[in-house]
């Protein structure tokens, strides 16, 4: 009994010790990866691939229309922030779009438990190679993959994520050609999420918290805000009420978020 508990033990204790071996080796890789992503000497290569939600007509009719000029207002909202922060980089940014995607993308856990977290971030990782391994050319520097919904189908689409370790993103967006301009600005804040920004919202209400969440914290009066600051998501009118940005026209990037992927020191 005693030497089948041990066993026991034994295994536990060892597959606990090559879970933190992994998660030791994923996190030194994930570090080197972001050292180079954000050190702007170089364009980034973004693929977005695309996933049918729902398997509407509307949906699918949608992505067939996708190419990167879909995703055009990413790289001049890229291209014009790092202009404004005189980062010395003609082209952030470069979006191409892959080829569409069967699978879906594992769901993150329920429970805020942290273990249950670190196993659904390896599983993320371990799904987005497997399901890109296929892709032609080069992998890119970060893979977006969009979860398109038919709007006739669903008002509301589940909660997008960005993960810094892995460098990839998960969107749920809507699949009509009305919605393209507020779909691209969520892949973007989910974007800046892999390269280490930071929310700036608070996720009870999802306002925007000041002043990093705030386009112009500075204003006064304070309200109502003219723009959205990209992490904050949202455009603060009131101190209870924000709405979201109609394209990346109405958004841009706060100091804190720009520190945050050393656009500034």
């Amino acid at each position: 009994m005693r030497e089948a508990m041990a066993g026991g033990n034994f295994i536990r204790t060892f597959r606990q010790l090559t879970l933190f071996m992994i998660l030791i080796m994923v996190a030194i890789g994930s570090y080197m990866s972001r050292a180079l992503t954000t050190s702007w000497e170089d364009p980034l290569w973004m693929t977005v691939y695309p996933i049918d939600a729902d398997g509407s007509p509307n949906t699918g009719k949608y992505i067939e229309t996708l190419t990167p000029r879909t995703f055009a207002t990413i790289e001049r909202f890229m291209e014009f922030e790092t202009s404004r922060y005189d980062v010395d980089i003609e082209r952030p940014v470069r979006i191409d779009v892959g080829i569409p995607i069967a699978e879906q993308p594992p769901a993150p856990p329920e429970s805020g438990n942290p273990f249950r977290i670190a196993l659904w971030s390896l599983n993320m990782r371990w799904w987005a190679r497997s399901a890109t391994s296929d892709q032609p050319g080069a992998r890119p520097n970060i893979r977006m993959f969009v979860v398109y919904h038919d709007p006739e189908r669903t008002q509301s689409v589940p909660h997008s994520l960005g993960l810094q370790k892995g460098l990839l993103g998960v969107v749920h967006a809507f699949a009509a050609r009305r919605m393209q301009d507020r779909n691209n600005v969520v892949i973007a804040h989910e974007m800046l999420h892999t390269l280490g920004a930071t929310d700036k919202y608070a996720p009870g209400d999802n306002l925007p918290i000041h002043p990093d969440g705030f386009a112009n914290p500075n204003r006064n009066p304070l309200y109502p805000q003219e723009l959205a600051e990209i992490m904050g998501g949202r455009i603060p009118v009131s101190a209870s009420e924000a709405v979201m940005p109609r394209s990346l026209k109405q958004v841009i990037a706060g100091t804190t978020t720009a520190a945050e992927i050393n656009w500034i020191e």
